[in-house]
């Protein structure tokens, strides 16, 4: 369409200040496939900071959208955000997912390697651009371990952790699969979970498990298997905040609390009532779930009070 590749003009009125938002398409050539993203440009007549917003696990896309999940928006409202506070971002699809599905086609080729690779390049990318001054990495959920891992290399200013795991992730997926399954799925689990840890594949699962350890996937799972997400988050350098809500069905506020035991000079902000999708919603699972495919909902107000007032604080670079 058109209207998709047009330069978008609109106008905000926030208070009794208008600001000026640019919204338009941007890509990533990665020398292996195409990478397709949104950006937000807050019209300043000097280079305005940039956050580079990275998805969760699975194919959930620039919006923190997933087609299994419903659409919640989460991501994309969030980018609003920022824009509306002279804060520019980058969102983006991720390799083998939505728009950028042709860079990967194949699952079997996805890495947790590959996503830092492509998390670098789009930070190289921000940071080479005159419109774009201090260069912050936010990740939510799977994406905070990726903005962990690339944030060094790119000397980004920031990194935010939202909902991020600090446990290895195969240690998360037992506690949350003991939760639901019974005990002989239970134990295939596990065996699967122990072959893929040891950094090998295993064929027979069975179909009430194919969703999560599918012969096609498990190669990324063991990629992301050989990850310590506490360890990444401790070797950084630069200024953290860790954003964890209290109603997360998915990662809980003891990941939290280890992520900043790991680097204690980072910011913790715990939001009461705020749930994977950053949103308020109590602990019931079927308003939980519904919140998953509701992108009307609005985001938790101290979502935006805490990172906006993180990012107004970092040091002038």
């Amino acid at each position: 369409m058109m209207l998709r590749v047009l330069l978008l003009t609109l106008t905000l009125f926030t208070g009794f200040a208008q600001a000026t938002v640019l919204q338009r398409p941007i890509t990533l050539d990665t020398g292996n496939g195409e990478l397709f993203g949104s950006l937000l440009l807050p019209k300043s007549d000097t280079p305005v900071p940039v956050v580079l917003i990275i998805s969760g696990s699975g194919p959930t896309d620039r919006d923190g959208n997933n087609p299994d999940g419903g659409r919640n928006d989460s991501l994309k409202r969030l980018a609003w955000v920022l824009a509306k506070h002279n804060i520019a971002s980058v969102r983006y699809d991720k390799r083998g997912v939505a728009a950028s599905l042709a860079a990967t086609p194949d699952e079997r080729n996805l890495s947790v390697e590959g996503y830092v690779s492509d998390a670098e390049a789009w930070g190289r990318k921000l940071k080479a651009d005159p419109r774009f001054g201090k260069l912050i990495l936010l990740g939510h959920s799977e994406g905070a371990l990726i903005a962990s891992l690339a944030a060094p290399s790119v000397d980004a200013a920031a990194v935010i952790s939202m909902s991020g795991s600090a446990r290895p992730i195969d240690q998360v997926l037992r506690e949350q699969l003991a939760r639901s399954l019974p005990p002989p799925l239970m134990l295939r689990s596990n065996e699967l979970l122990d072959s893929l840890k040891a950094g090998k594949t295993d064929d027979n699962v069975p179909a009430p498990l194919q969703v999560i350890f599918r012969p096609s996937v498990q190669p990324y799972l063991i990629s992301l298997f050989r990850q310590d997400p506490a360890a990444a988050f401790a070797r950084l350098k630069m200024p953290a905040l860790i954003i964890q809500g209290s109603s997360d069905i998915q990662v809980g506020v003891e990941d939290a609390r280890l992520l900043k035991a790991a680097k204690p000079d980072a910011q913790l902000a715990l939001i009461e009532g705020m749930n994977h999708v950053l949103r308020i919603v109590p602990n019931d699972v079927k308003r939980q779930l519904a919140s998953y495919k509701d992108p009307n909902l609005p985001l938790a107000a101290e979502l935006g009070t805490h990172i906006l007032g993180f990012i107004d604080g970092l040091p002038i670079r």
